[in-house]
């Protein structure tokens, strides 16, 4: 998918051929074997990943996911998307993830922290605050930066909180790290509806995902005014359309761990969520949901993709046919976290902190430049929002390297 996304937009461009290499394969990509003592006494190896795809605009930056389906063609396509978001939202970044192919519900807190440690200690000739720098992703929180952090520190002799941001603010984490992901896509959602005339006070919103990303969205929608019908987790969903009471939902997740059985809302399931009629619907969850087979079914105004790479090309290509519909494409629309994952980092660098006004504010400031620019280019070039997005990465990716030149 992010190659193909790529492609079309580098023939749009007519990037030459020359060109076009070094701009998609990635700078460094490494495997390693991560064996570990499970708490039953066994021994078993894990794989782990990471890839940095270009070091043109400064250190790289990304999450690091555990999941069991994390493979190395995936974290690199994700580094790839994550340069594209970096350069499009200013921030001096190449992209980069990881990933480790694990389950983390089946693990133990000792386990994880010996995971976690392990993969640090392996990717230690490759990682430092000017090199790259990791982030919490799915599978991964608070807790895993707080180990990688301490294992990088241990091995430096002494305390470097800017080797990872999205940490505990105790430990020099920055306050609104773990919202900002959520509140920038509702502020997002917030600029479409004023660009569109609609009234957000009157709109209704499915939320397909309901982990840090989908909940803060929710919540910070519910917030704006928007009625929440819809949402939903890896048990199922949940639908009401006279809204959800998101405080009651709150009670019943923190007893039931999940939204599926909530009382006041009937059963519904992820591929129902996605083809309610509504006026925003939000994939929140894991790429790939909005395919060829449910894209024509979608019912929606303005869909905000806060997962990464929600919408596949084929789905792009039926959706290109329904202007009814104003997409948010994924690396403008979930950008709001390595925006305050850039603050953190700059203000470890500095050792100086911000309150969490300031944070909401810068992040709200960088959103609204990118948002203009990607519409303006839209409107400019008659060309959907994805493209737009994509074209103002890119192309600030291509002028980097070209102004830097080719070392040696």
């Amino acid at each position: 998918m992010a190659c193909q996304q790529f492609d079309s937009v580098a023939d749009r461009l007519q990037i030459p051929a020359s060109e076009r290499d070094r701009l998609k394969y990635p700078k460094r990509s490494m495997t390693v074997a991560l064996p570990i003592h499970r708490d039953d006494g066994t021994t078993q190896v894990f794989a782990g990943y990471r890839v940095q795809h270009h070091l043109t605009l400064g250190p790289t930056k990304g999450g690091l996911r555990y999941h069991p389906d994390v493979t190395l063609g995936e974290v690199a396509a994700l580094a790839m998307w994550m340069s594209w978001k970096c350069a499009l939202t200013g921030l001096p970044y190449g992209g980069a993830k990881g990933g480790i192919t694990c389950d983390p519900r089946k693990l133990s807190l000792g386990e994880l922290e010996r995971l976690t440690r392990r993969y640090t200690q392996e990717m230690i000739p490759f990682i430092g605050p000017q090199v790259d720098i990791m982030a919490p992703d799915l599978g991964t929180n608070e807790q895993v930066m707080g180990w990688m952090m301490d294992s990088y520190s241990m091995h430096m002799g002494y305390t470097v909180p800017s080797i990872v941001t999205g940490k505990p603010v105790l430990l020099g984490g920055s306050v609104g790290r773990r919202e900002a992901t959520g509140r920038g896509v509702a502020y997002l959602v917030n600029r479409a509806t004023d660009t569109l005339g609609m009234d957000l006070q009157k709109s209704t919103a499915a939320v397909q995902g309901f982990g840090n990303v989908g909940s803060v969205t929710a919540y910070s929608l519910a917030k704006y005014g928007a009625k929440i019908i819809a949402l939903s987790d890896v048990y199922g969903g949940i639908y009401n359309k006279k809204g959800i009471d998101l405080r009651k939902l709150e009670t019943f997740l923190a007893e039931k761990n999940t939204v599926a059985g909530f009382p006041e809302a009937e059963p519904i399931t992820n591929d129902q969520l996605l083809e309610l009629s509504c006026d925003i619907l939000v994939p929140a969850a894991l790429e790939r949901q909005i395919t060829e087979k449910n894209a024509a079914k979608i019912q929606c105004r303005i869909l905000a993709e806060a997962a990464n790479g929600p919408t596949t090309p084929e789905a792009d290509a039926i959706l290109a046919q329904r202007p009814e519909i104003f997409i948010i494409p994924d690396i403008l629309c979930n950008a709001g976290g390595v925006i305050v994952s850039y603050f953190e980092w700059v203000q470890d660098l500095q050792s100086f902190f911000w309150n969490e006004t300031e944070v909401v504010d810068k992040l709200f400031r960088i959103l609204e430049t990118a948002f203009t620019q990607t519409l303006a280019l839209s409107h400019k070039e008659k060309i959907s929002p994805r493209q737009a997005a994509l074209s103002l990465g890119i192309s600030r990716v291509r002028e980097a390297k070209k102004v830097r030149g080719l070392f040696p």
